[in-house]
């Protein structure tokens, strides 16, 4: 009798052994989705710096840290769209495209991780993500890591440009035909929004953010790594299916990021930065990042591409720590 129940005992131990073993030696799957498109009137439409990122030893990087790339997506637009008119139209049109990708790969299980021309794509992101959960749209909750609040409308924008809107259209405020070409539906209640980092607002645009009810992560915040950060993802876990956390690369010191055309001062390090997406990406729901503006051709010295990839180790490194907590 004893024989039996310590060979079954043995057996019930080896398959525990051997289950916590494959886990443990499980690797994290990863994509790269790319969208070059800018929407941009002032000049290219496209950017290089999407491509760029992740060709310069970002895979290597990831691998050695325990991740599979499973895919590497690049946004692009069908001969009859490459026919459309409108540099804003076409915008919501790879958006659309981008979207397919974002939600293909969530339904996978794959983490996705968008290198993206500037913040015009978080259209895209966030659609994608919405429509990841199969026919009903998810709730998809927003932290927005950016110097600036990009939540300016055609009636407060100083500049005109779409680049300082993208926020705005994503809760409804505006432009819904590009919203809605980019498959954003319904847009997003501001109380699932939390802006970190902010520090340079249009007038007009603060008094839509005070109007509103978005919430914030300052910079000593990100630098402390205080309690607000757990604060504001537990409370969007609690109102949101997922999580997309968005970066700006202008939200860095512009020591890192000197070739950004909107660059702005006091902002955190890219380790401060990532040491808090670790935390970020430790809560579940957070379920992509995506990094904007990168400033193509004017990083000789690759201290902005060592800053993009230091923040994406950070995210990557928070995914892994949940999976084996």
């Amino acid at each position: 009798m004893k024989s039996t129940v310590f060979i079954t005992y043995a057996i019930g131990l080896c398959w525990v052994l051997f289950f916590s073993e494959s886990h443990a030696n499980e690797r994290l799957k990863v994509a790269l989705i790319m969208n070059p498109f800018s929407g941009s009137r002032s000049g290219p439409d496209r950017s290089e710096g999407p491509r760029y990122l992740a060709s310069q030893g970002l895979e290597d990087r990831l691998s050695t840290m325990g991740c599979d790339i499973i895919g590497r997506e690049v946004v692009q637009l069908t001969p009859e769209e490459e026919k459309d008119y409108g540099v804003w139209h076409r915008m919501g049109l790879a958006n659309g495209h981008l979207a397919k990708h974002i939600a293909e790969t969530r339904m996978e299980g794959i983490l996705p991780i968008g290198l993206l021309a500037n913040c015009n794509s978080l259209m895209g992101m966030l659609a994608g993500l919405q429509r990841s959960g199969g026919r009903r749209p998810l709730r998809v909750g927003l932290v927005w890591i950016d110097a600036h609040g990009d939540f300016n409308t055609p009636e407060t924008t100083l500049s005109g440009m779409l680049g300082g809107m993208p926020v705005a259209v994503s809760a409804g405020l505006c432009l819904t035909r590009l919203r809605l070409k980019s498959g954003l539906d319904p847009a997003l209640p501001t109380r699932y929004i939390v802006m970190a980092g902010l520090r340079d607002t249009d007038p007009l645009e603060q008094e839509l953010i005070d109007r509103s009810d978005i919430e914030h992560i300052s910079v000593d915040d990100i630098r402390k790594l205080s309690d607000t950060m757990h604060h504001q993802m537990k409370r969007l876990s609690k109102l949101t299916d997922v999580i997309y956390i968005h970066i700006d690369m202008d939200v860095l010191d512009p020591c890192e990021v000197q070739g950004h055309s909107l660059n702005v001062p006091d902002g955190p390090t890219s380790e401060e930065l990532a040491a808090a997406l670790e935390v970020m990406f430790g809560y579940p729901k957070a379920a992509s990042i995506g990094i904007a503006s990168y400033p193509a051709g004017r990083d000789p010295e690759k201290l902005s591409l060592n800053a993009a990839y230091n923040l994406i180790e950070g995210a990557v490194r928070g995914v892994l720590k949940r999976e084996t907590e």
